[in-house]
């Protein structure tokens, strides 16, 4: 299974440190290995986000984004991503962007540093929605009841989540962004914030409210497949694979793939603090996305997310303190290492409650007290931290 699932990803980090050693040596060798673990770490929760996603696509659609999704991933926002900043903000031709970053290392840098508050804002206010729906919406477990429940609540609002997202946006463009850091110095990015924050959570309303309109339209044939399947399991013949397909799939492979790309604006940024060679940088982080994609897979065939319940909780946390971070960024630098550390922290968090809850659940199941003592370890058990 280990094998099967991260086959791709061995071959490919084999490939590609093989590849630095030969033409760089053994520096080039040792950043990309560099840049591979710290891509991996600041996007664990990533594969535990789309993990989430991609078990309600079909086969067919999850083959789709382990292919294209992961040409996208790794060339597009890992290799065209940093060239395209280059190119629009110094408004040079791709060609010239590639070859200041070839030539002009630090030049490349200072480029991209100055346009890392627009990033951070658009990056930071579509993860901030994602999380802020997340926390808002009604689900049967709460990993931290007593902030969780009255803010499950509280998310009956209609467009509350959109309400805060834009006080959060401006509370940032009018302190934060009027004295953003960029290169050598600070300047007054304002504007800049405010009109990529709002691009942000424009593309997360768009692209998720798309996704979630086909998705509706396809529930009554969800619907139908549930059942043929638990036909076909009482008269004991192979049961069909149920998943979203069609137009709702679509939505949901632009969705992921928006997504990861905001995952990734923390790590192309951060990757400038150990080198600015595009090259070593493509390398290190295409090889750091491969095994998201391969953990994303691995959470999917396993049934991680249905067996840890607060799996997911943990990595929405995690998405919530990377957009709170990401914003931060606009006007003070983080060093990646806290970054990643309060992603697995917290994923690690949730996984050991997780693991709690299967205990106390366990126990309940094979206790033999009365009502009583059933309850109580029943109102243990619905408890997260």
């Amino acid at each position: 299974m280990v094998l099967r699932t991260f086959g791709w990803s061995f071959g490919v980090t084999a490939a590609g440190l093989a590849f630095a050693a030969y033409f760089w040596g053994w520096t080039g060798f040792a950043v990309v290995a560099i840049l591979s673990v710290l891509e991996i770490s600041l996007s664990f929760d990533n594969a535990v986000v789309n993990a989430g996603v991609l078990k309600r696509m079909n086969a067919f659609w999850q083959k789709i984004f382990l292919t294209i999704g992961i040409m996208i991933a790794v060339f597009g926002m890992r290799l065209v991503f940093p060239v395209a900043i280059v190119a629009v903000t110094a408004q040079l031709g791709p060609i010239e962007a590639v070859q200041l970053a070839m030539r002009e290392p630090q030049v490349y840098e200072q480029i991209v540093t100055d346009a890392h508050p627009a990033i951070a804002a658009f990056g930071g206010m579509f993860l901030l929605m994602i999380f802020l729906n997340f926390i808002f919406d009604e689900r049967e477990h709460h990993w931290v009841p007593w902030l969780e429940r009255p803010l499950s609540r509280l998310g009956r609002i209609d467009g509350l989540s959109v309400c805060l997202a834009l006080i959060i946006l401006l509370t940032t463009a009018t302190t934060l962004a009027t004295v953003a850091h960029q290169y050598g110095g600070h300047a007054d990015k304002s504007s800049t914030v405010m009109l990529a924050g709002i691009a942000g959570l424009i593309t997360y309303l768009v692209v998720g409210g798309l996704s979630g309109h086909f998705e509706s339209k396809l529930e009554e044939d969800e619907e139908r497949e549930h059942e043929a399947a638990e036909a076909a399991k009482r008269s004991g013949t192979q049961p069909t694979a149920v998943g979203v397909a069609g137009k709702a799939a679509f939505f949901l492979f632009l969705y992921l793939e928006v997504l990861d790309a905001s995952f990734s604006f923390d790590g192309v940024i951060g990757a400038f603090a150990i080198t600015n060679h595009i090259f070593w940088m493509a390398l290190g982080l295409g090889i750091g996305a491969m095994y998201v994609r391969s953990i994303t897979v691995y959470l999917v065939r396993q049934g991680t997310l249905d067996e840890y319940v607060y799996l997911e909780h943990g990595a929405h946390y995690a998405i919530g303190a990377l957009a709170s971070i990401l914003l931060i960024t606009i006007r003070w630098e983080i060093h990646e290492v806290i970054t990643g550390f309060i992603g697995v922290a917290l994923i690690g968090l949730s996984f050991y409650s997780s693991l709690r809850y299967n205990r106390l659940r366990a126990a309940a199941d094979d206790g033999d007290g009365g009502d009583g003592g059933n309850s109580t370890k029943q109102s243990k058990v619905t408890s997260g931290v």
